[in-house]
């Protein structure tokens, strides 16, 4: 008997490595608004909390609001033509998400990214893979808050106790916790091992056919 009828992922750092689109449109923004650039390595540290905390964590402290604003104005249009330029599925994820299908879980995805992209990047990507996907939308708070991994349930017709989550970083830690539901956290996407283990995480896996291993 399986441990859980569906697994529900994280996606940016856990099932596609979209690092270096965001740094090209966070790097755009910044030119275009006067601001110094930053390199992938730094970028890897501010993502995980959405777009904005993202720009927040980009400009100098004490920036405006406003300022914050008009940069997300400037990131947003770029980043939606750009959000597939380099970014991949990691190793082992599309073939994980089909044996999963195939042996009757019901998977789902998660995200903090603007809920057209994450529509798009799930076509493109992993079309027919996923039964539902929730991105940023009105009404449902971001992650680590819970109501994105509820509504995900709620679609499948699930309870926390049937589910498990999968992610990459402290937020998703964050985010498992306050639903509820028992995580997974891989070790490949914005945060390392070191990080992910200093910070309460019980089981990291290192490859995707490790989540099979954990799930069924």
């Amino acid at each position: 008997m399986k441990k859980y009828k569906a697994v529900i992922f994280d996606m940016d750092g856990t099932i596609l490595d979209t690092l270096e689109d965001l740094k090209d449109a966070l790097n755009y923004s910044l030119r275009e608004t006067g601001y110094p650039e930053h390199t992938l390595a730094e970028v890897r540290t501010y993502v995980g909390n959405g777009i904005r905390r993202l720009i927040e964590c980009a400009v100098p402290e004490g920036t405006e609001a406003s300022e914050c604003d008009r940069i997300q104005g400037i990131f947003m249009p770029y980043y939606e033509r750009h959000c597939a330029d380099k970014t991949c599925a990691y190793p082992g994820i599309p073939e994980l998400l089909r044996r999963l299908k195939r042996e009757g879980f019901q998977t789902a995805v998660v995200s903090n990214k603007a809920d057209g992209a994450v529509q798009e990047l799930v076509v493109q990507y992993f079309d027919g893979l996923f039964d539902v996907a929730v991105g940023e939308r009105e009404g449902v708070r971001r992650k680590p808050a819970p109501d994105m991994v509820r509504a995900a349930l709620c679609a499948l017709g699930r309870t926390e106790a049937e589910a498990v989550y999968v992610g990459d970083s402290e937020v998703d830690m964050a985010t498992a916790a306050n639903a509820g539901l028992d995580r997974i956290i891989v070790d490949w996407g914005f945060r390392d091992r070191e990080f992910l283990a200093a910070r309460g995480a019980e089981r990291i896996v290192s490859k995707a056919e490790e989540i099979y291993e954990a799930v069924r």
